[in-house]
């Protein structure tokens, strides 16, 4: 098994750079940015894709748009030792958790809870405690993004049940150039 790191260079990160900032770039506009010819932009941006750095593109859409009004993180504490792919499977059965990891600390694990209203909020908490491990959980409401135009203020998929029912994530990029 190799276990030597994949190249990255300065190019590759200045090409990613320019990528976080708008994945719809073309290969030509950031070549210009960068000093390359858009050919040898799509060579490494392939190359970056084959080799896991770059793992998809995504829209970044305003949550309520797509009906989460009301979003929360939840701390869980479990019975016992739950182990994280037991915690990963509850996870996948709630479309409205939008993120979750096992943490240091008190808790075991922390949800980020994406809601239509503060009633299906609680729906969800209500389904989350029923889980026979779960011992408890402290939730936070989210007020306000401070960042408005980080990841976190954004949606990776539509409300449960809304008639789009689409997932953003992980849609491939048409490239302009």
């Amino acid at each position: 098994m190799n276990s030597r790191p994949t190249p990255f260079d300065e190019l590759d990160r200045k090409i990613i750079t320019a990528l976080m900032a708008n994945a719809r770039t073309s290969f030509a506009e950031i070549g210009a940015e960068v000093g390359l010819s858009s050919t040898a932009v799509k060579r490494r941006v392939d190359r970056l894709r084959e080799t896991g750095v770059i793992t998809g593109f995504t829209a970044t859409v305003k949550p309520s748009a797509l009906g989460w009004r009301t979003e929360a993180y939840v701390e869980v504490y479990c019975e016992g030792a739950a182990p994280p792919r037991r915690l990963a499977e509850v996870v996948r059965n709630h479309p409205e958790i939008t993120a979750a990891m096992t943490v240091t600390g008190g808790a075991d694990a922390l949800l980020h809870v994406r809601a239509r209203d503060v009633e299906h909020f609680e729906e969800v908490l209500e389904r989350i405690r029923a889980e026979p491990f779960i011992r408890k959980t402290i939730s936070v409401m989210v007020l306000s993004h401070l960042i408005p135009d980080s990841p976190e203020a954004g949606a990776s998929q539509p409300a449960p049940g809304d008639a789009a029912d689409v997932r953003l994530f992980g849609h491939e990029r048409s490239n302009p150039a």
